[in-house]
């Protein structure tokens, strides 16, 4: 899609209030799997690599100084090589090893679009204190799970099952909008002379963009942290 600018004018707000019972942003998916414990379910195969993206011409990127979230949605599949995406990765494995989640506020989808999206009553409430909150717990969980080594934990890549994308159209999940929608995604790293890695739930598009909806499950029972599908 070539080179974007990384400051996307995306901003979001940290909350601790109570969970809300709805998944939004996804379908429940695939199972989790709780930080340090043994999945519940076994967990997803690995990915190959992504195939090619949609051939589809990517619109032109916003003016920095336009929040992405504000301007109409595009039915543009999202390559994971861009380097926009790239560069969102780069930051969450930032707040990760460094345990400081606002560093990976700018991957994570645009509040302004997620009102766009969603047929509920308060989409804002939804995002704020549920969406944006398990981020934060999660991205917390991760670098619980790299443990006393975190900062010696070194990225080595990012797989996005781009062939497996779905166009989510509105009436489908609590949705008055459309977007692509990816399971699969997975971050894989080396700690301690090991390759090993961790999933992302599920990615959501945005004019051509993949952003973080859910880093661990879409539901969960309790108001924590989890690590999706950890291996190695």
């Amino acid at each position: 899609m070539g080179s974007k600018s990384h400051n996307r004018g995306r901003r979001a707000l940290w909350a601790a209030a109570p969970l809300l019972a709805l998944a939004a942003g996804c379908s429940s998916g695939p199972a989790a799997v709780d930080t340090g414990a043994a999945p519940a379910t076994s967990a997803p195969a690995s990915p190959s690599p992504s195939p090619s993206p949609s051939s589809a011409s990517p619109s032109p990127s916003p003016s920095p100084s336009i929040d992405p979230g504000t301007l109409p949605q595009t039915h543009v599949l999202p390559s994971p090589s861009d380097p926009t995406f790239q560069a969102g990765v780069q930051d969450l494995w930032q707040a990760i090893v460094t345990d400081n989640p606002a560093t990976a506020l700018p991957f994570f989808f645009p509040e302004t679009a997620y009102l766009q999206v969603k047929a509920i009553s308060n989409p804002a409430a939804d995002y704020q204190s549920r969406l944006i909150d398990w981020y934060r717990l999660d991205i917390e969980a991760a670098h619980a799970l790299l443990g006393s080594q975190a900062s010696s934990a070194q990225l080595v890549g990012v797989t996005v099952p781009t062939s497996q994308a779905v166009w989510i159209v509105p009436g489908v999940e609590y949705n008055k909008g459309s977007y692509y929608r990816v399971y699969g995604t997975r971050l894989t790293y080396r700690l301690g002379g090991k390759t090993k890695s961790f999933g992302v739930f599920s990615l959501i598009s945005w004019r051509g963009e993949w952003y973080v909806v859910h880093l661990g499950p879409s539901t969960r029972s309790s108001n924590r942290g989890i690590v999706y599908a950890p291996e190695g």
